[in-house]
């Protein structure tokens, strides 16, 4: 198994999709089904009627999951980058292959 080049917490731009282009911060990594929840992205509506809990009823927005393949940590520029693994100072760390800045 190999390391994970997305964490929780990761600033992302989207590659492909409606949200193309936009960035955000990865709220939750699924990495089982290969899926990343971004925030403010990929928002999905659901209506609710109104009940006991809710009262008033309304529509719920939340973020829907993407798949990993769609995103790419965002270097210090706000652009796309890639990541390797590089060992420094006897640490594995995570470096944007663009600019070599440990992420």
């Amino acid at each position: 198994m190999s390391a994970a080049k997305i964490k929780k917490g990761d600033k992302v731009v989207v590659l492909a999709g409606k949200d193309k282009g936009r960035t955000g911060t990865i709220l939750q990594v699924l990495p089982k089904e290969d899926r990343v929840v971004v925030e403010g992205v990929n928002v999905h509506a659901r209506h609710r009627k109104a009940d006991q809990s809710n009262p008033q009823g309304g529509i719920d927005r939340k973020p829907a999951p993407l798949h990993i393949s769609n995103v790419a940590i965002a270097g210090a520029d706000g652009k796309a980058t890639r990541v390797r693994f590089e060992e420094r100072d006897g640490k594995k760390v995570r470096v944007a292959v663009k600019s070599g800045e440990v992420i």
